[in-house]
């Protein structure tokens, strides 16, 4: 089973006729997922990619019966992009675009919330259930279904995790890549309980990293509230305060958004936490 998407899962890719959205709408087709269609203004009516292309999200839907939008649309455009996925009736859309400024963020993820459109993102690879469905940016070779959910706000770090599960054997569920921007539209938190309601996930990984209060939120949250085994991983452990790292959001403003208090924390709440990405099949299997 998995979360959030499946095998029939309808998409559409916002940005289709651009490079970067037109070579990875080829590979999400490749694997599998069911690209119905794509949107960008003044050129609805063509065809990319075998599908059609539509001036708007919701001219898209109506056509389509599209369920979520995949988003490869330049971060200056990246708010009216948003905002016209807030204007249709999508449960989910993915923003892989990295550099949106936080207000635009901001702006646009209140409207997606008040139609019920859940976000995941910005900056973020996407969301793979394996053998099933592939949003995203996601080198798709390395995946293998299985029973173990991951949660990752680094997208290369994702893909060193989860190339060591499959090798161990341990395949997964769903793969989600939530995002290293200050502001995101779903946390740890939003997505925990799914995995903790769905019966084929047997445990889950966090993957963590410094900026920001949501592993110490996520750990009090797993402490109270998850039964399934939870293991966490978080990078930054030598990273210099007040320094950015890679991630707009990677930056330690305060005690807690350093990785070793995060540690702490998660800790305290019982969540094993590993020191070294190699670590991480050894605790899920301890």
């Amino acid at each position: 089973m998995s979360i959030l998407v499946s095998a029939d899962t309808r998409v559409i890719v916002q940005g289709i006729t651009g490079r970067d959205g037109s070579f990875h709408t080829a590979r999400m087709i490749e694997y599998g997922t069911r690209i119905v269609g794509g949107v960008t203004p003044g050129k609805g009516g063509q065809t990319k990619q075998g599908v059609p292309v539509f001036h708007s999200v919701p001219e898209a839907v109506a056509a389509t019966e599209a369920e979520v939008s995949i988003m490869f649309v330049p971060a200056k455009f990246a708010k009216g992009a948003m905002l016209d996925a807030a204007s249709a009736d999508l449960k989910l859309l993915i923003v892989i675009t990295e550099g949106i400024p936080t207000l635009d963020v901001l702006e646009a993820y209140e409207a997606l919330s008040a139609r019920g459109t859940r976000l995941i993102g910005p900056n973020c690879p996407g969301i793979i259930s394996p053998n099933a469905c592939k949003i995203g940016i996601m080198p798709a070779d390395i995946h293998a279904s299985g029973r173990t959910g991951l949660i990752s706000r680094s997208g290369t770090l994702t893909y060193e995790i989860v190339k060591g599960l499959t090798v161990a054997g341990m395949g997964q569920s769903t793969c989600i890549g939530i995002g290293g921007d200050p502001i995101i539209g779903s946390t740890f938190v939003d997505l925990l309980p799914l995995f903790e309601a769905d019966p084929e996930t047997e445990s889950v990984v966090i993957v963590g990293e410094i900026g920001g209060r949501d592993e110490v939120v996520a750990a009090e949250y797993i402490r109270d509230h998850m039964e399934k085994r939870v293991v966490a991983f978080v990078a930054g452990l030598t990273a210099p305060q007040g320094k950015r790292m890679g991630h707009a959001g990677a930056i330690v403003g305060g005690e807690e958004d350093t990785a070793s208090a995060k540690i702490e924390k998660l800790e305290d709440a019982g969540i094993p936490v590993a020191r070294m990405v190699s670590d991480i099949v050894r605790l899920l299997d301890a």
